[in-house]
């Protein structure tokens, strides 16, 4: 994960915690063929153990408990959800969840 700009790159964008986590608000991927959300999602959680740890459910192994996540300003939901394909060029929103009682 690079941490500087770069329009043909794939960009990840982390919002509240998951910036803090990471240290950073955003990261750059270059990919070299489209990949699935679901696999660069688990490549920048594996990159910080702290983005890890907010990011990813343990035991669900999955980011959509604790995250919204856009693809290009869409919601994944009305995509293929973590089957997206993504490429460079496009943007990666992750904003988290906040849950209260």
């Amino acid at each position: 994960m690079q941490d500087c700009r770069g329009e043909e790159d794939l960009k990840i964008r982390l919002v509240g915690i998951f910036k803090k986590a990471y240290g950073n608000g955003q990261a750059l991927l270059h990919v070299k063929e489209k990949k699935r959300l679901r696999d660069v999602v688990q490549e920048i959680a594996a990159s910080s153990s702290k983005l890890k740890h907010v990011l990813i459910d343990p035991e669900l192994g999955s980011p959509l408990p604790t995250a919204v996540i856009l693809v290009n300003g869409k919601e994944i939901g009305v995509l293929n959800g973590l089957e997206t394909e993504v490429d460079n060029g496009d943007e990666i929103v992750l904003i988290p969840v906040i849950h209260g009682g």
